[in-house]
């Protein structure tokens, strides 16, 4: 009795091997096969045939959005009392960045791009109740050429017994030529001086 179940178990693997064998070579046969399919064969969409179809394309998500850095130097912004610049007992605010992201859309030879950073504002010694405009700057570079580049003075307020506030800055639409291979990088830090 054992042995008949174990013959009729191989049987039916057996049988649904041969169906999925029979039903795969019928989708690889359609793909190989004919005068219509060999377009599929060891072929490649130039440049040229890939702009030409991109009028006409949905937007797609990025596979690769670029990378999103904090420009070296302009990770952190500190306030003194007027005259006291370097002294850590003058130190009135100090704000850093915590983190950044981007998001990005490609479409008709560009990628568009929305980034964010969210980060904080630290009251020092000499901090109190007050308003403080923090220089925040992102930019884009498409083959190490500036292609975009934008200041925005973030005013944020710290009201005792809070030391600290948080902060978020999102751009969006920044829209950069792409046709794929470029070096693209997005930049983001404080930038008091510009």
């Amino acid at each position: 009795m054992l042995a008949k179940k174990s013959a009729m178990k191989l049987g039916k693997s057996i049988a649904v091997i041969a169906t999925a064998a029979l039903s795969l070579s019928a989708c690889v046969g359609s793909f190989a096969s004919g005068k219509d399919d060999k377009q599929y064969l060891d072929s490649s969409a130039s440049r040229t045939e890939i702009a030409n179809s991109a009028p006409s394309a949905f937007p797609i998500v990025a596979s690769e959005c670029p990378e999103i850095r904090v420009r070296q130097g302009a990770e952190a912004y500190a306030i003194y009392a007027k005259g006291q610049s370097g002294n850590a007992k003058a130190l009135r605010y100090q704000a850093v960045i915590d983190k950044q992201s981007r998001n990005c859309l490609v479409s008709n030879g560009l990628i568009t791009v929305k980034m964010g950073v969210v980060g904080r504002l630290l009251a020092g010694p000499k901090g109190g109740s007050d308003t403080v405009n923090v220089p925040l700057r992102f930019a884009v570079e498409r083959d190490s050429l500036a292609v975009f580049s934008q200041k925005y003075d973030i005013p944020i307020t710290i009201t005792p017994p809070s030391q600290g506030e948080e902060f978020v800055k999102v751009v969006e639409n920044v829209a950069i030529p792409y046709v794929g291979g470029e070096e693209i990088i997005i930049w983001v830090g404080f930038d008091p001086k510009g």
